[in-house]
């Protein structure tokens, strides 16, 4: 059997074909192909493939691949009807740094549906202000198609960015330039080439943001966050519904006396809302991970928290395909260090069904989770206890128990750390953070492209 694909990499410089050799006694996992490497140039290689104990094909002998150095190679798969392995794409890591000679973080990406990314965060390096929101947009070798920068004269940034139905972009963040009071949340909608369509600012006198956005099925935009100028407490959890054109349909808040935090918001299945965060307000310790379901109109249908006498917080939340939920955090109350990383997996109900902790002696935390095409979880925040520097990015995969399959982490000799994950349309990951080792300036802006593995070069 036979498979033919192509791969035109601008960092190879020339473009070549492969195909795919299946001899007729395969019998699937565990068993070897040979793959047929031809160049344009006319150079050609045959190289032997298996899948490794965890599933993915690796090769068994590389070799330079069109001038390259030898490189490790892994390829993406799917299953097809009798049983081989299709092989998809080459997957080819990278890592690229954004910025200028002052601080600049991605505090999101997402792959966009030209297989690029979108990155969203903040830069002093470069806009009209001290901190300006940034948008970047890039191919899908991370190379900067363009950038955008949104804000005045004060701190303004960007939070969580997500590609819209129309090709556009929805980002939150928020502005100290802009709005009612000393900080507002904020919503911005571009077109596809970046340019501003409308920016909403929601808020009171006090200290408000959004920390997640997410466009709505009904085209609207539902924004998490928090609102010091509103509610019980000194914040409070804020959810904000908006129709497509950015214009408050409703709000709910979410807390007590103390202080209370969303950071991230899903829409569920059935048109609800899962927001995680914690709170002071309620619960065992000094604060909790907070779990909050409510329905279509924002109504808070139950909450669950997480965690014992001392600090504990969630940043992440996703519903998974059982129905149920899983969130990441941080954690003082449990495992092996001053601070450890944290997965929890709650049923429908928000139960807690099993939670892992992830960490050494040194503090290390979660900030984004996504569970994998294969139902496991892949999980990205930083890593003091190992690495290189004094923090480092870490990337965690687990199987759909959380147990850990691997991890890695990247880094020099300062400090790094990533904010967002997800998983690549060619079965990798892309993650979204900052790096204080690499680059030009105090911080950079950082887009790392991973394969299967979690294997991916560090920036040149």
């Amino acid at each position: 059997m036979l498979w033919v694909f192509s791969c035109a990499q601008p960092c190879c410089g020339v473009a070549f074909s492969a195909s795919i050799a299946v001899s007729p006694d395969y019998q699937g996992p565990g068993s070897e192909v040979i793959i047929s490497w031809s160049a344009d140039s006319g150079k050609s290689y045959n190289v032997e493939a298996a899948r490794d104990p965890r599933g993915k094909w690796a090769l068994l002998n590389p070799q330079p691949i069109i001038g390259q150095g030898a490189i490790e190679t892994y390829l993406h798969q799917t299953i097809d009807p009798i049983g081989f392995y299709r092989v998809g794409e080459v997957v080819v890591p990278w890592s690229r740094t954004f910025g200028g000679s002052g601080q600049d973080v991605a505090y999101s990406a997402q792959q966009t549906s030209d297989g690029g990314y979108i990155l969203a965060g903040s830069t002093s390096s470069f806009g009209s202000g001290r901190d300006d929101a940034w948008l970047i947009k890039t191919d899908s070798f991370g190379n900067e198609e363009w950038s955008r920068t949104f804000g005045g004269s004060e701190d303004d940034l960007a939070q969580s960015v997500q590609q819209t139905s129309d090709g556009g972009y929805i980002f939150a963040g928020s502005t100290s330039s802009f709005g009612a009071g000393q900080e507002d949340a904020w919503l911005i909608k571009t077109d596809p080439r970046g340019n501003e369509e409308w920016a909403r600012t929601f808020g009171g006198a006090n200290s408000d943001s959004g920390s997640s956005v997410q466009q709505s099925s009904d085209g609207g935009y539902v924004v998490a966050g928090y609102t010091w100028s509103f509610g019980a407490g000194s914040f409070d959890a804020w959810l904000i519904k908006t129709d497509s054109r950015g214009n408050e349909e409703w709000s709910m808040r979410f807390g007590d006396t103390d202080y209370d935090w969303a950071h991230s918001v899903q829409q569920t299945s059935d048109g609800g809302y899962i927001l995680a965060g914690w709170t002071c307000s309620f619960g065992t310790g000094y604060s909790d991970a907070w779990l909050i379901r409510t329905d279509s109109r924002g109504n808070e249908e139950w909450s669950m928290r997480f965690g014992d006498t001392d600090y504990d917080w969630a940043h992440s939340v996703q519903q998974t395909s059982d129905g149920g939920y899983v969130l990441t955090g941080s954690t003082f109350s449990f495992g092996a260090g001053e601070v450890d990383a944290w997965l929890i997996k709650a049923d429908a109900s928000g139960k807690e069904e099993w939670s892992k902790t992830f960490g050494g002696a040194d503090p290390d935390g979660i900030r984004s989770v996504q569970q994998t095409s294969r139902g496991g979880y892949i999980v990205a925040g930083y890593a003091c206890s190992f690495g290189a520097g004094s923090s480092d990015a870490w990337l965690i995969k687990t199987d759909p128990s959380g147990k850990e399959e691997w991890s890695t982490t990247f880094g020099g000799s300062l400090r790094d750390r990533a904010y967002s994950v997800q998983q690549t349309s060619n079965g990798g990951y892309i993650l979204a953070g900052e790096t204080e080792s690499f680059g030009a300036g105090r911080f950079d802006g950082w887009l790392i492209k991973t394969d299967s593995l979690g294997n991916a070069p560090l920036p040149e």
